[in-house]
């Protein structure tokens, strides 16, 4: 079918009753990674009053058998409470809680990656980095096929479409719209948005935002996209490679900066960390993507706005390099560095940490450090 079933029902009549007074209750809607480390899960409850601060929120618990998380005989999972926003379906005084998953012995589970990312920041926190995170996505019918393509064949090639304006070059603007300004209703640290150069992809940026404030928000802004586009009856794909052939591959790319960085002479200091990341690239290509750099081979190929998965480059303004700085950092000589690897399905919080490893706590080697 070329439209979801949930598309078909009045969202006039489920207005009347999201319009509906609540007392003084508040929902929550609960929100956490899956066992595939790049699906969401959700689920609601109810609060007495409005909660102000993650310490208000209770912990709570989920069937980890139907997440990939846990096997039937031990199931229980536990929901712990790690970052509140402002939820922009139910409106205030409602609440988004993005939340780390334990098992039953409270250890995390495989795809919790935000504990050990967090313990990191903690470590250079004096330093204070920041985060840009580049986000491109593509926008997918429930079939499957590209959101506005011709049902059997493809649009004009790429050119057009890139920051574009027309219903013949700009697809599915709607739901980025809706999207912006849900996220900044939410309070994610949202910056930017734009058509990509594949027709039916777009990209929007989060930061910057310093330390595991970047993964937090990040995915928040993907839960907050898939909610949309379920609204609007189409899907969001964050696969790095969703069409194959003469196509851009979807990536999410990582600027990355520090206080020396963007202080005078702060070009010293991205030179070393790019000299770093070079001696270490097939553990950084590992992180970028949750197959451990599988699905980034298809999308890594030198081609396409690419670098090659196999070598590691950096340039000053070169979209074709591993590492980019912008042409005006190298002019003013400080300021942030761009890494082009991360896929577009990444996990925020295993690139977010790579990055502190390699270049502020200069480990070396195939395997991150034990602290």
């Amino acid at each position: 079918m070329a439209t979801s079933a949930s598309a078909c029902l009045s969202k006039v009549v489920k207005q009347r009753y999201m319009e509906l007074p609540q007392g003084d209750k508040v929902q929550a809607m609960y929100i956490w990674i899956d066992g595939t480390g790049e699906g969401l899960r959700c689920k609601t409850r109810t609060l007495d009053s409005e909660p102000k601060s993650i310490e208000d929120l209770p912990e709570w618990n989920f069937d980890g058998s139907s997440t990939s998380q846990s096997e039937g005989s031990n199931s229980d999972m536990y929901l712990i409470p790690a970052a509140m926003f402002r939820d922009p379906f139910r409106r205030d005084p409602n609440k988004l809680v993005l939340c780390e998953v334990m098992k039953y012995n409270h250890k995390p589970t495989e795809t919790n990656l935000r504990l050990a990312c967090n313990k990191v920041m903690d470590m250079v926190k004096d330093q204070h980095p920041w985060f840009g995170m580049e986000q491109e996505y593509t926008i997918l019918g429930t079939d499957g096929h590209p959101f506005g393509w011709p049902s059997n064949g493809f649009p004009g090639p790429q050119g057009p479409y890139y920051c574009g304006v027309g219903a013949d070059k700009a697809y599915g603007r709607d739901v980025v719209e809706a999207h912006y300004k849900a996220c900044l209703y939410a309070g994610v640290d949202i910056c930017g948005t734009n058509a990509e150069v594949m027709p039916a992809q777009w990209e929007f940026q989060v930061g910057p935002t310093e330390g595991i404030k970047m993964g937090d928000h990040l995915w928040v802004a993907r839960f907050i996209l898939h909610r949309v586009c379920e609204d609007f009856g189409v899907v969001a794909s964050f696969d790095p490679k969703p069409i194959q052939g003469n196509w851009n591959g979807a990536g999410c790319h990582t600027n990355f900066s520090t206080k020396e960085m963007r202080e005078e002479g702060g070009l010293k200091a991205i030179e070393e960390s790019i000299e770093r990341l070079g001696k270490r690239h097939h553990y950084h290509i590992r992180a970028y993507d949750p197959k451990g750099g599988l699905d980034n081979a298809r999308r890594l190929t030198g081609r396409h706005e690419t670098s090659s998965i196999h070598e590691f480059s950096a340039g000053v303004a070169n979209r074709g390099a591993s590492i980019r700085i912008p042409r005006s950092v190298g002019q003013e000589k400080k300021g942030y560095f761009e890494d082009r690897r991360p896929s577009a399905n990444c996990d925020p919080y295993a690139v977010t940490e790579a990055l502190i490893r390699t270049c502020l706590l200069a480990e070396e080697g195939e395997e991150p450090t034990e602290y």
